[in-house]
């Protein structure tokens, strides 16, 4: 089949192929059928999308509700290249999954409001599926609400104009949409376990998510966390999404 197109944004090695070997386990891939960008340091080359069955964007650092005076050059540069990507996904309707930063990314570029009102701490929320979610293909089936892992200091304020809402937690209004058929972004991470998590608690602890002397705490409660319905989405994603070479 077409490989997917797995994106990522995230400045550290062991956090990077961490999400990595995460989106190739619970995605169902594997080293041949995924093709991996990193582009925190080039940001996005040109690339032709007929070559993919679709594209996964993991999360990131980087704030899009940061002052543009604050924002460092390569991620003005990453937002600039979304820009460009989505005008041919977003057009298309090529299949696209973004999750957390991905999630962010495509809210701004649809022109929500993207602030930290409705960032939520790391840990495991409560996911309510719309009634409009619980007929897309992603969702259906699904238990409402579903645990999932999050951990953002920002988000859409509301659904992006011309999206359709999926999914919401009580924290958090949109914690799924979708643009077109086929365009989706969820703000929690569908490639999220405890070992993941723990990993990016240790690496992330010195950048404003929580307070740094509460790693060990916020570790113990991930790891009693189950996610495996929002595992889920990323699965039938890449299962709706394959097509043949």
């Amino acid at each position: 089949m077409k490989p997917f197109l797995i994106i990522q944004l995230r400045p550290e090695d062991e956090t990077s192929d961490n999400e990595y070997q995460a989106i190739l386990q619970f995605g169902g891939l594997t080293p041949e059928t995924a093709e991996r960008l990193r582009i925190e340091t080039t940001g996005i080359p040109p690339l032709l999308l007929e070559k993919y069955s679709g594209i996964i964007v993991g999360g990131s650092p980087f704030d899009i509700s940061t002052p543009e005076a604050e924002k460092s050059d390569i991620q003005k540069k990453i937002e600039a290249d979304f820009a460009s990507l989505f005008d041919q996904v977003v057009v298309k309707d090529f299949p696209f999954l973004g999750a957390c930063s991905g999630n962010g990314l495509l809210g701004n570029y649809c022109k929500a409001t993207i602030s930290k009102t409705y960032g939520e701490p790391v840990g495991g929320v409560d996911v309510f599926v719309t009634d409009e979610g619980k007929e897309d293909p992603l969702l259906a089936g699904l238990p409402s609400p579903f645990r999932a892992l999050v951990g953002h200091k920002e988000a859409c304020d509301a659904t992006p104009p011309g999206a359709t809402l999926l999914a919401f937690s009580d924290t958090c209004p949109v914690q799924m949409f979708k643009v077109g058929n086929n365009v989706y972004a969820t703000q929690f991470h569908p490639e999220g376990d405890a070992v993941g998590f723990t990993v990016r608690i240790n690496t992330y602890k010195h950048h404003g998510y929580f307070p740094p002397e509460t790693a060990e705490e916020l570790i113990g409660r991930i790891n009693t966390e189950r996610t495996p319905h929002a595992q889920e989405v990323l699965r039938r994603f890449v299962e709706r999404y394959h097509t043949p070479a």
